[in-house]
């Protein structure tokens, strides 16, 4: 794990046969299943714990798993999106991807088996592979990283999430109306002494809805300088919280003009309106403190399409003067009417002192 950025990875795919545990689960003489290595065992739960989801990817009998949920339930409960079938590893993995809605570049495949580990490598270069004995190195890489309570809730949120999907699986209304069923509700206002770590978070771990890809320093340091103001979006609704899924930057100094240097969202409200709904009320609060242009920092790359889109909807077009090479500075009008966040979506605004001196 040398050179390893933990804060890329986001769910650790482990293989069975040979990895979880040592025998061959479709070669056991009975329907009980060969006892999972302790350690290994440890190892998922120590990555729960600091906000990373496991999964399983293996090349079995889909009936392996029907005999893990009824036989070891406290084993199978701490993993999502499972894969068990005669798939490829790597379709596997991109399955679990899109299940869980994260880029298919969050995952870490373990797995004992070399030729496993080199047709995920060949077919999916982003995803890095470890053997089991690369275990320890991978828990040794989130030492001394900062836990934040949205982390030790992250694998809880989750499985809260599959229970969203299948509701909506079931569904017999429009997607919209599903949305609207879920009563969904959206807080924003200045970030809280006890949000700020999960605001650096954000800025670090989210990619497909960040704007600037600023770093989690250097937002600390925005943040705490004159005219600078961090804010935060809580989401909740019928299933319960998301807790805060999106974090905002805006530079004040400029009164007529507020910019945004970086807008970051979590994936698991995707496609759910709540990146437009806190765009467009941060829009709206920098119109009401009498700016007259909204401008928002951008660094283009392969993963956030989805928030180039939306600032192209909000109508967001570029401006003659850049930050650099590889950025671009977006700006649009404050005059005349402001697009709405979507009707199914209730959001409300918190009154912070920040704005009242802005």
């Amino acid at each position: 794990m040398t050179g390893y950025d933990p804060d890329s990875v986001k769910c650790v795919v482990w293989d069975l046969d040979g990895t979880l545990w040592d025998d061959i689960a479709v070669e056991t003489p009975t329907d009980e299943l060969p006892l999972p290595r302790p350690e290994m065992l440890a190892a998922i739960d120590a990555l729960a714990a600091r906000g990373v989801l496991s999964s399983i990817a293996s090349r079995s009998a889909p009936t392996v798993l029907d005999r893990l949920a009824a036989g070891r339930p406290e084993v199978r409960e701490r993993f999502l999106a499972p894969q068990v079938s005669w798939q490829d590893k790597s379709e596997s993995l991109r399955r679990i991807a899109k299940d869980l809605g994260i880029a298919v570049e969050a995952l870490v495949l373990v797995d004992d088996s070399p030729y496993e580990r080199a047709e995920v490598e060949a077919l999916l270069p982003g995803v890095r592979t470890l053997a089991p004995e690369d275990v320890p190195a991978l828990l040794a890489a989130f030492e001394g990283r900062e836990v934040t309570p949205e982390s030790r809730e992250r694998v809880r949120r989750y499985r809260t999430e599959e229970t969203r999907r299948a509701e909506g699986e079931r569904f017999s209304g429009s997607r919209e109306e599903f949305l609207r069923w879920c009563d969904m509700r959206l807080t924003i206002g200045a970030a809280t002494p006890d949000e700020i770590p999960r605001a650096l978070e954000l800025a670090a771990r989210t990619h497909r809805l960040n704007s600037s890809g600023l770093t989690p320093d250097r937002l600390r340091e925005l943040a705490a300088s004159e005219g600078h103001t961090l804010y935060t979006a809580r989401m909740a609704d019928r299933f319960g919280s998301y807790g805060v899924i999106g974090a905002a930057l805006v530079d004040r100094t400029d009164p007529a003009a507020w910019s945004v240097p970086l807008l970051a969202l979590s994936c698991r409200v995707a496609g759910r309106g709540a990146a437009a709904a806190f765009l467009f009320r941060l829009m709206r609060r920098a119109g009401e403190a009498g700016a007259g242009t909204f401008r928002v920092i951008l660094r283009p790359t392969d993963a956030n399409l989805e928030m180039r889109i939306l600032l192209r909807q909000a109508g967001l077009r570029r401006a003659d003067d850049t930050p650099g090479p590889d950025a671009a500075v977006l700006v649009r009008s404050l005059h005349g009417d402001l697009p709405e966040p979507p009707p199914y979506l209730h959001v409300t605004e918190q009154d912070h002192r920040e704005d009242a001196e802005a």
